[in-house]
């Protein structure tokens, strides 16, 4: 047994010294399959496979088009400027309550998780627009950036999702399916934020005072400001998601439309011009260049770990089979979870998940299959948005630590997002026991 696991295991610290090296990851998974191919006398000829698998599984899969098609949305649409436009609504909706602004702040990262999904643009723009604003009227630091850094990462579980189309591809379930079944777990998420904000607000309201009044704005004529900020951002929701649960079009179809749709918008914005367009299609090329180099690399590794008997280590080492169905999925959550203080969502999702998704996949509990896997992949997305919140390399709190005004420290951030990493795991946690959460609606809508 020690002797079949020998290169497996070699193979894993080999990956984990090439990252924590700071190599680049798609060299690193490369690299290390190719290497040890070579050092365990893996046949060139069987190697040579993974060349026809990332030509059709990568380089042709007309599902992963979706990936710059949303990503290009996000960019046009956080260049359009409608996310100022509906802070400043809301703004005006909740003036004068404690934590006003902290609850509008929550709401627009809902609003722009399910319109962008590109997290480091969430964050920023938000960052920009309201901490400045939080922090003059007296809020405290802490919650102020634990909450802009929260609502920003909302946008890696709430559909449209990059993060959801490359589970798709991974696990081979529908992406429409995992697109329906993260809209309750992200409500979910939404509401703990707010629920959290609320008792802040009533037991502690000094940390968020009420907002000074600059305008005496009649509160009818504010709501009707809102109704008409939301409405581009609702329809632009409506033609991607509708059109997917409808049946009408496949997610690289709808995202095609939500690409034409946030251009539209930029344009009505007056936002449009050569330097935008410029700017949205430099970024999306390299953020799609990225994943898909990444995805490549973990075919070579997740092909030869497999060879090399990968599988069965993993099996055993999850002792699937006498152990309860229920504790092996809690112990890759539990390892995920450690994986996201040291590794990106893309490194994770396309390392580990090839390896664990068969164990999950031949747990019983009393689900089918694929409901199983949708609703693993669910908890995995929930559990990934934790790695852009936990230090010491939480991508969203060096976003906000980037633009955030001097006084805020990065140690202020660090202590301010502790209560929304808790309300994340509270949330894995009833995604987990109540599966329901994720799979009602994929069922209520296949009947």
């Amino acid at each position: 047994m020690m002797e079949d696991a020998f290169w497996p295991v070699l193979m894993l610290i080999g990956l984990m010294g090439g990252i924590f090296a700071g190599y680049p990851v798609a060299f690193v998974l490369a690299g290390i399959g190719i290497c040890f191919a070579v050092l365990a006398g893996v046949p060139m000829l069987f190697l040579s496979t993974t060349v026809s698998r990332m030509y059709s599984g990568i380089l042709t899969n007309w599902l992963l088009i979706a990936i710059p098609l949303f990503v290009f949305m996000g960019l046009m649409l956080e260049r359009s400027g409608i996310a100022a436009r509906l802070l400043k609504s809301l703004a005006s909706i909740f003036r004068g309550l404690p934590g006003g602004y902290g609850f509008a702040v929550a709401v627009i990262g809902v609003i722009m998780a399910a319109s962008t999904g590109i997290i480091g643009a969430s964050v920023v723009l938000m960052g920009m627009m309201a901490l400045p604003t939080m922090l003059q009227n007296n809020y405290d630091p802490k919650i102020s950036s634990g909450l802009i850094a929260a609502s920003g990462t909302l946008g890696i579980l709430i559909p449209p999702s990059i993060m959801l189309i490359v589970l798709g591809d991974q696990l081979r379930v529908s992406v429409g399916d995992l697109f329906m079944a993260a809209v309750g777990p992200g409500l979910l998420l939404g509401g703990l934020y707010i629920g959290y904000l609320l008792l802040v607000a009533i037991f502690q309201p000094h940390r968020m005072p009420p907002a000074a009044v600059a305008e005496h704005k009649p509160f009818w004529s504010a709501v009707a400001s809102l109704a008409l900020d939301l409405l581009a951002p609702v329809v632009l929701i409506v033609s991607v998601l509708g059109t997917i649960v409808a049946g009408i079009a496949t997610p690289t179809e709808s995202a095609a439309i939500g690409a034409l749709g946030a251009m539209f918008l930029a344009l009505v914005s007056r936002k449009l011009d050569w330097k935008t367009l410029s700017s949205a299609l430099r970024d999306t090329t390299k953020t799609t260049a990225m994943i898909i180099f990444v995805m490549m690399g973990a075919t070579v590794f997740s092909v030869v770990f497999r060879k090399l008997g990968g599988d069965a280590l993993i099996a055993d080492a999850f002792a699937i089979h006498d152990g309860n169905p229920y504790v092996v999925f809690i112990m890759i959550m539990a390892l995920v979870f450690v994986l996201g203080f040291f590794l990106e969502w893309v490194e994770i999702t396309l390392v580990v998940v090839p390896i664990v998704a068969p164990v999950v996949a031949a747990l019983d509990f009393g689900l089918p299959p694929e409901q199983v896997l949708i609703w693993f992949a669910i908890a995995l997305a929930v559990n990934l948005q934790t790695s852009f919140l936990t230090p010491p390399f939480g991508y969203a709190l060096f976003y906000l630590r980037g633009i955030a005004p001097k006084g805020v420290t990065i140690g202020m951030i660090y202590r301010g997002v502790i209560p929304f990493v808790v309300l994340q795991i509270l949330a894995l946690a009833s995604v987990i026991a109540w599966p329901q959460i994720a799979l009602y609606i994929p069922n209520a809508l296949a009947r």
